[in-house]
């Protein structure tokens, strides 16, 4: 069900206008929240081939946090694998809120614009009426 913008009321779209911006501070902080874990991957596998001083006893297999305090011990190779799928997961998903975030700003844009259009009207209603008064 389409709502045509210019028939609500003045309150109505400051209410939408509201509840447009909760929703777009919602989406951005989703994304900004996905892109730190990302990072987080990145950097974990980033780290599965670095070099340091010391020695190991096992060199091919590594303890993977996977979550809620759970490590998994896997081999380097399903290591970058099991990131690699964590990376393209959260970039996915990302791909899928970017959509949404951009048609709440364009809506919140319409919203303002038609704001701005009837508080002009309301405003030459206002003088119009003041100058026939005065008169």
């Amino acid at each position: 069900m389409a709502v045509n913008l210019a028939e609500l009321s003045l309150p109505q779209l400051e209410g939408l206008k509201g509840q447009l911006e909760q929703e777009t501070e919602f989406l951005t902080s989703s994304i900004g929240q996905l892109k730190v874990v990302q990072t987080k991957y990145v950097e974990a596998k980033d780290s599965l081939g670095m070099y340091v001083p010391g020695s190991l006893n096992d060199v091919d297999h590594v303890l993977v946090d996977v979550g809620t305090g759970y490590y998994v011990e896997k081999n380097v190779e399903d290591t970058k694998s099991f990131f690699k799928r964590k990376i393209d997961f959260l970039t996915k998903q990302i791909e899928k809120i970017q959509p949404a975030l951009q048609e709440k700003h364009a809506m919140k844009q319409a919203v303002m614009e038609v704001m701005n259009v009837k508080l002009q009207q309301l405003h030459s209603q206002q003088n119009a009426q003041s100058g026939t008064s005065k008169a």
